[in-house]
């Protein structure tokens, strides 16, 4: 490193990256579609859980809450991220969802929404949600823009009545971060494919008590500072960003240096976010075949980081930082990786993407004839995927129906390996 860019945060590196592989691991069965969707007139992609301050699922009077980005499931999928509205969707026994409807009405910042993460506050004036969203876009601009700014929405409430779960406002917007140019890249800075400034995260730290905010960025990287043994690598600058309330007010956050980044590695680490266990730490992260930087076979897929400490030395997980990723071929079957703990397992969801599809890239959806482009969209929940957690190794141990999302206190049915346990063959076959 030299003429200026320094490195002192934990990296992601290519030597990390030279070892990803599809393996019986990490290689989700192949998806089918659901009989039903979760909503016929909605596509659904980025979901996330409402949690409480602590992180835990939040359950209201019997129901857990998910958020999603949505759009008219009569656009052509390839349009959906440039119309994105927040719709929440609530289950009571994470099976079957109702759609609840748009979070905003109204007086939303940018020109349309991103994903972000939902705290819920039982002390607060009749339980009072505090949501993190990317606002996308210049407010005032005529065309498209993709400018990205992390943004609070405080007011909005939930009620519950009658078997009914409602999320009213009215809504304070307000920007709470702005990328700093030096830790985190500005949209002026950018070079590469991709410029990220987004998908808040909030987090309270278990083993401090102090009260954080994850976010995906990049760092800068100067053009000819010797970053990279190759300059065109210097272009992918992903990094896991996070800022600190020192006061542990939830609307008020400081920037800090990034966790981790994969200078020369990746362009986008997108919806950063942590399962703690006994003091350990796993940072989860999706990302795609086409940011990785020239020279590296990635996949569309969920990696992951561990650490003795927030700040710590992140590792990959596994030696190289995949843990689930899509069959060889349906290389884009599911995307938008959220993990969650449930006892002895990780419990992953995702969005059903485009099947029946094994061509090497997402460009190429766009010459298929549309009426093809909208039948291979899956535009709802996928299955959920169980994990097995030991240390810093994962492996896929089962799945779970389209968008079930249990509890942790509601139990699991047995896993592939328990049943080849029980029946004394050795080994799980779920292709």
């Amino acid at each position: 490193m030299s003429d200026g860019f320094t490195r002192d945060t934990p990296a992601w590196t290519r030597a990390h990256a030279e070892g990803l592989r599809r393996d019986d691991s990490n290689v989700a069965p192949i998806i089918y579609p659901p009989d039903e969707r979760l909503d016929e007139e909605l596509h659904i992609w980025d979901t996330w859980l409402l949690r409480d301050r602590d992180g835990s699922v939040a359950e209201i009077d019997g129901c857990r809450v998910i958020f999603a980005l949505t759009s008219p499931s009569d656009l052509l999928p390839g349009k959906r991220h440039d119309v994105a509205t927040i719709r929440y969707f609530y289950s009571t026994d994470g099976e079957n969802w109702t759609t609840g409807g748009r979070v905003f009405d109204g007086g939303t910042l940018g020109q349309r929404q991103w994903a972000g993460s939902a705290m819920y506050d039982p002390d607060g004036d009749d339980g009072e949600i505090y949501f993190y969203y990317t606002a996308a876009g210049d407010d005032d601009a005529e065309e498209l823009t993709y400018t990205q700014r992390i943004a609070l929405a405080t007011g909005g409430t939930v009620h519950t009545d009658d078997s009914e779960l409602r999320i009213d406002g009215p809504w304070d917007h307000r920007v709470i971060l702005t990328p700093d140019g030096d830790w985190y890249e500005r949209e002026d800075q950018s070079r590469g494919m991709i410029y990220t400034f987004r998908d808040p995260w909030f987090f309270e730290d278990p083993e401090s008590g102090e009260t954080y905010l994850l976010f995906e960025a990049n760092t800068p990287v100067p053009e000819g500072t010797g970053a990279c043994d190759d300059p065109v690598w210097e272009e992918f600058n992903g990094s896991i960003g996070i800022a600190h309330s020192p006061s542990g007010d939830p609307t008020a956050f400081e920037l800090r240096p990034p966790l981790l980044d994969a200078v020369c590695v990746n362009q986008e680490l997108e919806r950063p976010h942590f399962v703690v266990r006994d003091g350990t730490y796993y940072l989860f992260i999706s990302s795609h075949v086409h940011t990785f930087a020239p020279g590296l076979e990635g996949y569309d897929a969920l990696y992951g980081f561990v650490a003795d400490d927030l700040t710590g030395e992140y590792e990959p997980l596994n030696g190289h930082g995949m843990v689930l990723t899509n069959p060889e071929n349906a290389p884009f079957q599911s995307y938008s990786w959220l993990v969650y703990d449930h006892g002895d397992e990780l419990l992953v969801t995702s969005f059903f993407n485009y099947f029946d599809y094994n061509r090497p890239n997402l460009d190429d959806v766009s010459l298929l004839p549309p009426e093809e482009q909208m039948r291979r969209f899956g535009g709802t929940l996928a299955p959920t995927v169980r994990l097995g957690l030991d240390g810093p190794e994962t492996d896929i141990v089962g799945t779970l129906d389209h968008g079930h999302l249990p509890l942790p206190r509601e139990a699991l049915p047995e896993s592939w390996w328990e049943q080849a346990d029980r029946d004394g063959d050795g080994g799980g076959e779920y292709y």
